[in-house]
């Protein structure tokens, strides 16, 4: 069962970061502009952050394993919609629906290996066998996307989604156990997932928009307060339902807080790489698809590793160590990077080894806090409200990110293109070596709140065992 929940969580990951090597081969074929063609990338991250409250709460309450099948389902059909796809906008659409498969999914896989797997030695090796699985996903979907573009074509990275995903589903049916709880949509909070993913598109809408159309401009001031009204009709919504998208008591407790936090912080530092350093490599180095796929081949293996270490450290030294231990560790691989970008890849290999084995810890680290004192009941929205701050989060840094190395573009051509596209990036990943730090900081309350959590676990066993 393990293994099944690991390829699960392996398949979203890779889809993340399967489109970046392929996407000057999508924008070329599809004639999309340098900011348009981000919307591939962000249209999965957006639906997949938006829908992923909505999709921890039916794994509550409809069951796991229901949840896991249907997620499979639709992820298989919209990597195949996406494969086939004939235009810019059936792409995009694809890739959204990929997302709500994905959400629905990945709620349902955590939650199912929390419940199953006792708090203790137990849970944390599963969880590093699922975080292998989920950063080698990350980091392979640079290099299959680069392998499959340059052997077949950008279609490729879509359709090997197919019988994979299937195949999930069927041993699911197989092996995952019956749900015992009974089925009841009615009080499910359908309105607050809807308002919710609408004001998280539109925010990350207002800032891919705002660098061509300026921050001050009606469309983007305009999106951005509708995107403001949502969330206010969203706490409205919230404190009429009978079972509510986001249960305060769930978003009261400080140690979620905290890895939201992280999470968005994780994917500001650490996630973004694969963005930009597949662009640099192919823009600034002319690398092909194929090479620019094969340049994370080592960062992949590196970062499997730091999975394994993660274990050790943090059952030896706890979450909060860890945590601090990564973040201080990747922000010294970034800055590595950073200085030896314009000499070439072999130089940068030191710094993205360093960055890889640190992303593997932290990534391990994050998710055993996020479960931490959590009863087997709340596990899915509980999973899905940390990975909704990693997910939107995490699109509206990276919007940001593209806006920043974007910026004194316009106009450009040939060679001054690529030397500014190449500072806009360094400048960047500077910026990525701070947010690191600023997680270092931030982890400093992880034995905290890892205490309070505990102490609550115990008191709520006690009131139920008296």
């Amino acid at each position: 069962m393990l293994a099944l929940l690991a390829a699960a969580q392996g398949i979203i990951a890779l889809d993340a970061t399967i489109v970046f090597v392929a996407i000057p081969s999508i924008a070329s074929e599809l004639e999309y502009s340098r900011q348009t063609v981000q919307w591939v990338v962000s249209a999965y991250t957006i639906t997949f952050g938006g829908f992923l409250l909505l999709g921890g709460r039916l794994a509550d309450v409809l069951g796991n394993r229901r949840m896991f099948i249907a997620g499979q389902a639709l992820f298989s059909v919209a990597s195949l919609a996406a494969g086939l796809a004939n235009g810019g906008a059936l792409l995009i659409g694809a890739r959204a629906v990929q997302g709500v498969g994905a959400a629905i999914l990945f709620p349902a896989t955590l939650a199912t290996l929390n419940a199953w797997f006792e708090e203790g030695p137990a849970r944390l090796r599963a969880l590093a066998v699922w975080s292998t699985a989920s950063v080698a996903g990350l980091a392979l979907g640079a290099l299959l996307g680069g392998l499959l573009t340059q052997w077949f074509s950008w279609r490729a990275i879509f359709l090997v989604n197919v019988p994979i995903a299937s195949g999930c589903a069927l041993m699911a049916i197989r092996w995952l156990p019956r749900d015992g709880r009974s089925v009841s949509v009615t009080d499910i909070d359908f309105g607050g997932g809807i308002v919710a993913t609408c004001a998280g598109t539109l925010l990350v809408l207002s800032i891919v928009e705002a660098p061509d159309l300026g921050w001050l401009s009606l469309p983007v001031v305009a999106t951005l307060c509708v995107a403001a009204a949502l969330l206010v009709t969203l706490w409205q919504i919230e404190k009429r339902v009978k079972i509510p998208l986001i249960p305060w008591n769930i978003i009261s407790n400080q140690g979620l807080q905290l890895v939201m936090l992280l999470t968005v912080i994780f994917m500001g530092s650490f996630g973004a790489q694969y963005y930009f350093l597949s662009l640099y490599y192919q823009e600034v180095y002319a690398y092909t698809t194929l090479q620019a796929g094969l340049a994370f081949l080592v960062p992949t293996a590196v970062c499997a590793a730091g999975i394994r270490l993660s274990e050790r450290v943090v059952s030896r030294t706890g979450v909060g160590s860890a945590l601090r231990y990564g973040f201080v560790a990747g922000a010294c691989g970034i800055v590595l990077i950073r200085f030896a970008l314009p000499t070439g890849y072999l130089s940068l290999l030191p710094g993205l080894c360093l960055s890889s084995v640190s992303q593997g810890l932290v990534w391990t680290a994050m998710w055993a806090l996020a479960a931490r004192g959590v009863p087997d009941e709340e596990q899915g929205i509980t999973s899905g409200i940390a990975s909704t701050a990693q997910q939107i989060g995490g699109a509206l840094v990276l919007a940001a990110q593209v806006a920043a190395s974007n910026v004194g573009l316009n106009g450009l051509t040939g060679d001054a293109l690529r030397r500014g596209l190449a500072e806009g990036i360094e400048r960047v990943i500077t910026g990525m070596a701070i947010l690191a730090l600023v997680g270092a900081v931030a982890s400093l309350a992880a034995d905290h709140v890892g205490r309070k959590s505990r102490s609550a676990a115990s008191r709520a066993g006690d009131s139920t065992l008296g």
